[in-house]
């Protein structure tokens, strides 16, 4: 999606948004006449130097913006229904067909339906956008003891004077070679890798309930549903540096 922004008048200083970039990416996939059909949730954000960022999400992807230790912000996942996600689609002739002779309608959301909101960073905060892969098999407060474990452990963030700060050495970490790992050797894909590798060892485990399992005894009370969810796993995770 950001490399369909290129070619476009949009790109123009401040005027390309979040909602516009899904725009067009959405745009650029339906126009590809090789994708016959297919649906997607969609979380996109555009940040700017003065520290402001937009997110534009759409179903049960989502983002979470981590500060010092504490969740500062969690998107809510839009639905239509339990466990029926907000979603880009490309629905194929025949199934509309179908569905008109049978009565009913294929959902299919579009970019102005995405939940769009602004928002401001720090130096030091961490933002991790991930799939619904991710949300069904840890709560943010499971993300941020995870992201919390190692932005200690590196001193990205430690004890100060005035309690938990930021690390003045937190933009070391940031580039690479920043830390003693093979393949991981940013901070922050560290923390995608342990956030995606936690997510999937949640989902397989059939004794812990997550956040779908619970949402699932909310729903449906009689249900004996437990354990994770297997589902798509993919997490991008940001660390903010003031330069």
């Amino acid at each position: 999606m950001m490399e369909a922004s290129k070619n476009t008048d949009e790109t123009a200083e401040g005027s390309l948004n979040a909602e516009k970039l899904l725009q067009i990416g959405y745009d650029r996939v339906v126009a590809d006449e090789a994708i016959a059909g297919g649906g997607s949730t969609a979380c996109v954000a555009i940040g700017k130097g003065n520290g402001s960022f937009q997110v534009a999400n759409l179903g049960d992807s989502g983002f979470a913006q981590l500060r010092l230790n504490a969740v500062h912000y969690y998107s809510n996942p839009q639905t239509h229904a339990f466990n029926t996600p907000y979603q880009l689609s490309i629905i194929p002739p025949k199934i509309l067909a179908r569905s008109k002779i049978f009565g009913g309608q294929p959902l299919s959301d579009y970019p102005r339906d995405a939940s769009v909101t602004d928002h401001q960073v720090r130096h030091g905060d961490v933002l991790v956008f991930a799939t619904d892969g991710v949300w069904d098999n840890l709560s943010s407060i499971d993300v941020l003891r995870i992201v919390s474990r190692h932005m200690t452990s590196f001193r990205a963030w430690h004890v100060g004077e005035k309690g938990l700060e930021v690390s003045d050495h937190i933009r070391d970490l940031t580039i690479e070679g920043g830390i003693p790992k093979e393949h991981e050797n940013t901070l922050q894909t560290l923390l995608a890798v342990t956030i995606t590798g936690e997510a999937k060892l949640a989902s397989l485990n059939t004794r812990r309930d997550g956040p779908f399992a619970r949402e699932v005894k909310k729903f449906y009370p009689s249900e004996e549903y437990h354990g994770g969810k297997v589902d798509d796993i993919c997490a991008v995770v940001a660390l903010v540096v003031e330069e």
